[in-house]
């Protein structure tokens, strides 16, 4: 565990916010909930502006550990561990979506939580989620719950009617990265252990979308209403991971601009605080179809650090304890590469190229498809030595 912050930070107390947990103040820490790289990433952010961080994670050795004032290595739902974070903090956020809702729950009681746990609770069911994006006209794939073998089928062959059409099953919870889905082929049917496979959950099955790219949006919202969003990000995944992000996207300012009023649109329904990064599919028309959005800083709003003024996670900071809000200043073209697993070898070679900003997590072991860090190429085209096969 590290040591008490030994200094209080330097900017005066943010502008306050009432909330039935008290006032927001940067004169004591910023709670976080979840210790990986995104948690790492803000505490550096909150570094920059002279404020302090607690940092919640069962890992004694988590990313964001390296850099918080203080550690406390705990289970996330654990009542007192989750008690010391309301007590010591002036506000909580978290850096993943599968903070468990109970434990936002405890700590609202005394210290502001943002983003809310209705917006945690959307996000964790991709069933609720598309409910409410539908709802608020956000348009997504079709799609059917199935909560057994039979449901499974039936919903399969509800959403293949078409002949080709194939569909993805996916878990309605804890899913990333591409885990927890399951592709089917109308022509092959349904696996007799499709729902087994998934692990016997709740299941949300979404009809096949045919795409011509992937694209987000990155927003921040305040308490006050005030909204903020990036330029979209053309994405391209590789076996279900995010492998680059793009911007500009290159894909005209009609589908710049859907993109971004639906991730407005989106902040405002959730009258949301923070950040969130919207997920879009993009036909070969033009029309966007939303696949999700995570309620917290995301991977694809990485390349802000290297390429704004202020980067989606003081951008996030700024909004959970009441500073103001400002348009993020981007400068110029910028592509984020991910590392996965072996490509951190690479960090030799990236370090002797300019215009490259190189971002490791701290994770002490290698493994495939494992997240180990990033790079921001600005302001020229990217060397195709560099890329990923």
């Amino acid at each position: 565990m590290h040591g008490e912050p030994n200094a209080r930070p330097l900017l005066p107390p943010s502008p306050s916010i009432r909330e039935p947990g008290g006032l927001v103040t940067t004169s004591k820490p910023i709670g976080i909930l979840g210790g990986g790289q995104l948690g790492r990433m803000l505490g550096l952010a909150a570094a920059r502006l002279g404020q302090t961080v607690v940092v919640l994670d069962p890992d004694p050795v988590a990313p964001a550990a390296q850099v918080a004032n203080h550690h406390v290595v705990a289970a996330y739902d654990d009542p007192d561990a989750l008690a010391e974070l309301a007590e010591r903090c002036c506000v909580v956020t978290y850096e993943f979506e599968n903070v468990p809702v109970e434990a936002v729950d405890q700590l609202v009681a005394t210290v502001p939580v943002w983003p809310d746990g209705h917006a945690l609770g959307v996000a964790q069911d991709r069933l609720r989620e598309k409910d409410f994006l539908n709802a608020h006209g956000i348009p997504t794939a079709p799609y059917r719950a199935a909560d057994d073998q039979a449901g499974l089928v039936a919903a399969v062959a509800d959403l293949t009617g078409t002949p080709g059409t194939a569909c993805v099953a996916k878990t309605r919870r804890f899913g990333y990265d591409g885990q927890g889905q399951l592709r089917i082929d109308p022509s092959e049917g349904v696996p007799a252990d499709g729902f087994e496979q998934l692990g016997g959950v709740p299941l949300v099955v979404e009809g096949w979308v045919r795409f011509e790219a992937e694209v987000s949006v990155i927003v921040a919202r305040s308490a006050a209403g005030d909204v903020v969003p990036y330029p979209p990000a053309r994405n391209v995944h590789r076996d279900g991971i995010l492998s680059t992000s793009t911007v500009p996207s290159g894909l005209g300012d009609d589908v710049d601009g859907s993109a971004v009023g639906f991730a407005v649109a989106l902040a405002e329904a959730l009258d949301y605080v923070g950040v969130l990064g919207l997920e879009l599919f993009v036909a070969a028309d033009g029309t966007l179809v939303a696949n999700e959005f995570a309620p917290r800083v995301h991977n694809s709003g990485h390349w802000s650090e290297a390429n704004c003024v202020v980067s989606q996670f003081e951008q996030h900071l700024r909004a959970v304890t009441g500073l103001p809000l400002v348009h993020p200043g981007c400068h110029r073209s910028a592509e984020m590469v991910n590392l996965i697993g072996d490509d951190v070898h690479r960090i030799p070679e990236l370090l002797a190229e300019p215009n490259v900003m190189v971002h490791l997590y701290g994770k002490s072991e290698v493994r495939p498809g494992r997240k180990m860090g990033h790079y921001t190429r600005v302001g020229r085209p990217r060397d195709h030595r560099l890329d990923r096969s």
